[in-house]
């Protein structure tokens, strides 16, 4: 998508009823989430509600879908919840209904904002115009329902092993760019991360998301966590203590943002007890559990089907209702609780953690990537490649970036080094690749095997310094990075191998990459190259 979706719904909200906004604000301060009203510490209790059976289209949205909000707020309240979290909605459509429907029950919604078309890709990951522009709609599209959307998730399981680490800093970077949009609506709804409870990673990630300036943290943090099942495990055999001791002094919120193994079935959730007790209730702000319905990974409380207003219990709505009948959190007021937690300190780099604290993916501008295609004298004819063509030019990029420097759109986060154009769209970072290799051959042929290209004889830009001036998404000016193709991060990676052997071992490996600059840019190019042939396939498909 070429065209910005910043913005588009802005006009049509301003003169929107502001009626469903009624609900009293949820604020954080500290650890701990507030109702600003009454000044009870607020915890949730809460469900994931993302009914799928019998749904007709690809694009599930059951906040659009007023029968089916009728319908399952009785067991809302039935069951003594007053939140909800969904992951996909439709932004074209419109949700007052169940809005209001959810209004009336005293249910708030956490809502996820990437989806499945429009996320940050794990193994590949970017963060660019296109994917910022679809959370906005979905941002622009909910503020009119004020204080019920209590919160927004950035990223959901995105780094779930060593391997895919690097996507923290484009996660993080998503959640530094969408405070700073909500901020510019007026809105100061939280944006948190949930996690997928990895060993070998999460206190890095528990780390990572807490540390460096306040715009750049996650407002709160959500744990995914399905380590108790059944009746035989406790607080200690489960694993919840040592989750709990690792989130006692976090200064922001935490919360278990997916709970409920289902291993035994029909389960009792033993762990609720805990969860809102003095186990885990001084230190955590309640939990979402998975999930309402019934689907075919077999975790729901509820069957429930896309246009039938009735619901059938599974054995396991009692075991839910009973454990959330007895939970009664003993919070603190507001007035007097004092916050006494420190930042977290940002992990180095290391063979486990592939992310520098010292910079972050730029925020992406729209303008400057266009001013950047508007300076090439070797371009695409049709900037949407086809699927064909995007395997073509995929692996054609490969090569050049194999052969030159293609620091401009490309990346190293284990390095703090991005591209002043890595948050260009893959088609456009191409584009960039191929005149560079225009310009390498002295202007003698800009050719692409599989692809349609043309030479540009006078570019509108004629010298691309000034594209780093234009305003990024958010409306800021200025330089998009501060940190590109350098060696900044080399004394802190020396720092490192003071921490322990194996970070020492890591620092070694990461300075011989170093002396081998050539191979470094041979490898990045050949991701980027593989991520390029599949997003133009993602883009020809939907």
């Amino acid at each position: 998508m070429k065209t910005s979706l910043l913005g588009s719904i802005a006009g049509m909200l301003c003169a929107a009823s502001t009626a469903l906004a009624a609900m009293d604000p949820i604020v954080i301060k500290g650890s701990k989430f507030f109702n600003e009203k009454t000044g009870d510490q607020f915890f949730f209790k809460g469900v994931a509600y993302q009914p799928r059976t019998g749904l007709s289209t690809s694009d599930p949205d059951p906040l659009a879908d007023g029968a089916g909000c009728k319908r399952d707020v009785e067991a809302f309240k039935d069951l003594g919840l007053n939140s909800i979290r969904v992951y996909e909605v439709d932004y074209n459509n419109n949700h007052d209904e169940c809005m209001k429907v959810l209004e009336d029950a005293g249910i708030y919604v956490v809502l996820d904002m990437p989806s499945p078309k429009y996320s940050i890709n794990r193994i590949q990951p970017y963060w660019d115009h296109d994917l910022m522009s679809h959370w906005a709609a979905k941002v622009d599209a909910f503020t009119k329902y004020g204080n019920q959307v209590v919160a927004w998730i950035a990223g959901n399981e995105v780094a779930n092993d060593v391997d895919t680490t690097p996507s923290a800093a484009f996660v993080k970077a998503a959640v530094r760019d969408m405070k700073a949009y909500l901020r510019s609506k007026g809105l100061e709804t939280p944006v948190g991360y949930a996690d997928n409870d990895d060993m070998e990673i999460r206190m890095n990630l528990i780390n990572y998301f807490n540390c460096g300036d306040e715009e750049t943290r996650a407002d709160f943090y959500g744990i995914n966590i399905y380590r108790w099942c059944g009746d035989e495990t406790d607080f200690q055999t489960s694993g919840y203590a040592d989750v709990t001791k690792n989130m006692t002094d976090y200064s922001i919120p935490s919360l278990l943002t997916e709970f409920g193994c289902n291993i035994n079935r029909p389960r009792t959730f033993p762990e609720v007890k805990s969860l809102y007790g003095s186990d885990m209730g001084g230190t955590f702000s309640g939990g979402i559990m998975y999930e309402f319905t019934e689907e075919d990974n077999k975790y729901g409380i509820v069957k429930v089907s896309y246009g039938d207003s009735k619901y059938e219990k599974t054995g396991d709505y009692d075991g839910l209702k009973k454990a959330m009948a007895a939970a009664k959190p003993q919070g603190v007021k507001m007035s007097s609780y004092k916050p006494q937690s420190k930042d977290s300190t940002c992990p180095k780099a290391s063979k486990s953690w592939k992310v520098s604290p010292d910079a972050l993916p730029p925020t992406p501008s729209e303008e400057r990537c266009q001013c950047m295609l508007d300076s090439l004298g070797c371009t695409f004819k049709n900037i949407d490649l086809s699927p064909s063509e995007g395997k073509a030019v995929g692996e054609a990029v490969g090569n050049i970036c194999g052969l030159t420097s293609c620091a401009e759109v490309a990346y190293d986060t284990s390095k703090g080094e991005y591209g002043n154009y890595v948050a260009c769209d893959s088609n456009q970072r191409a584009a960039w690749i191929v005149n560079k290799n225009y310009v390498n051959q002295k202007y003698a042929k800009c050719e692409i095997d599989g692809a349609d290209t043309v030479a540009v004889k006078s570019p509108k830009v004629k010298d691309d310094s000034v594209c780093l001036t234009k305003k990024d998404d958010i409306g800021s000016v200025g330089t998009p990075s501060s940190n590109v193709g350098s060696d900044n991060d080399k004394d802190a990676e020396d720092d490192d191998s003071a921490d322990d052997s194996d970070d020492a071992n890591d620092d070694s490996a990461s300075q011989d990459d170093d002396n081998s600059s050539s191979d470094a840019a041979s490898t990045a190019a050949t991701a980027f190259a593989k991520l390029l042939a599949v997003a133009a396939v993602a883009h020809y498909l939907f």
